[in-house]
């Protein structure tokens, strides 16, 4: 070894063999020409070690379920028919004629769902630790935007398959879509007669609502380049974490979407989504998906019209996060105000979530 080459370290592993050098610069070289005409790099960030865990990767998981949604949405979409008279039919036969039909659609629902928990687990998370204070108060805004895109995604799918429990769900959207007045036109069937509303929601589901994700996860993302990772409130002095490369959390972040890629797989084997028959008018008799119980008794209890003023309370209160809480503290402890109110609503959902699960097992 001559004195200008430096010892390699005992520990630092064997040497690349020369045809691994080559692949390796050969494919740095194809990312770099890649980089240079689409300037992928440019959504790179530092990322501080407490950002690598599984808590503060939730947001990652959300995009996984994401794009799997979409490459399971894009297959399935080349085989359904969004007529009322052919929509549930043309699903039927996805699942019973089509090569790996069923399990598209059983992969395309439980992402839903992952997508739903993990975007409202991400939301918790930041509120949790207050990630959302000054500067970052319009990315809570966005995320808070991109929530509610998933809880639209998943009533606009609910109702596209055409089974009862469909059609009882748009009945529900007219409903609410009257009270709204003028506002609420585009809900309605009164908007054209030439198109029929599934179509027009399914429209929606395929392409608005998905589009208007990723615009927003695109300003997202560059939100989250420009400020930063937010440091974690627990820690006395973050300035002293040394971040590693965002490739280095993308690499964990895949690690822990392989895993749950895994677990949608198994779960739409063995509990593949049921389709009903074709819906019947004027009759109520399904329960919608969890994700909606935690409104679903409010009709029973006080009318159709307290639907609308419920969800629009809990998400005008989602968005209105970072103006209701100004202190420049962070710490929960330290927050009793905010921590106690998003405790008492959370735990409120949560109530009529259960009460519906116990005592409204089918439905009205």
């Amino acid at each position: 070894m001559t004195a200008h080459q430096p010892e390699r370290a005992a520990d630092a592993g064997p040497e690349p063999t020369a045809a691994e050098t080559a692949h390796r610069g050969s494919f740095r070289r194809a990312v770099d020409v890649i980089d240079d005409r689409m300037g992928i790099k440019a959504l790179a960030y530092p990322v501080p070690e407490h950002a690598n865990n599984l808590t503060w990767s939730l947001g990652g998981l959300t995009v996984v379920s994401f794009v799997t949604l979409l490459v399971t949405g894009v297959y399935m979409a080349q085989f359904y028919s969004p007529t009322p008279e052919d929509a549930n039919q043309s699903v039927r036969g996805l699942v019973t004629d089509v090569w790996l039909g069923g399990f598209a659609r059983g992969l395309h629902y439980w992402a839903a769902q992952a997508m739903f928990v993990f975007a409202l687990l991400h939301l918790l998370r930041v509120f949790f630790h207050a990630s959302f204070k000054k500067p970052r108060e319009g990315n809570w805004i966005i995320g808070s935007a991109m929530f509610l895109l998933a809880f639209l995604a998943v009533f606009t799918g609910t109702v596209i398959k055409w089974d009862q429990e469909g059609y009882e769900a748009l009945a529900h959207n007219l409903d609410v879509a009257k009270l709204l007045g003028g506002a609420g036109i585009w809900f309605t069937p009164k908007l054209t007669d030439r198109v029929p509303i599934v179509e027009r929601l399914y429209t929606a589901h395929a392409v608005i609502i998905p589009g208007l994700i990723l615009l927003l996860f695109v300003w997202h993302a560059l939100l989250v380049k420009r400020h930063k990772i937010s440091s974690h409130p627990a820690i006395p002095k973050p300035e002293e974490e040394v971040p590693e490369p965002f490739t280095a959390h993308l690499k964990r972040v895949g690690a822990f979407g392989l895993v749950l890629l895994g677990v949608l797989s198994i779960l739409a084997v063995v509990l593949p989504p049921v389709l009903g028959p074709t819906p019947v008018a004027d009759i109520e008799i399904t329960r919608p998906l969890w994700m909606f119980w935690w409104f679903f008794p409010m009709e029973e209890w006080f009318g159709v019209a307290s639907i609308a003023y419920v969800i629009a309370g809990v998400f005008a209160l989602i968005f209105l996060v970072p103006f209701l809480d100004r202190s420049p503290r962070r710490l929960w402890r330290e927050r009793k105000i905010s921590m106690a109110i998003a405790t008492v609503l959370l735990l409120s959902l949560i109530a009529v979530t259960v009460e519906v699960w116990v005592n409204n097992p089918k439905g009205h």
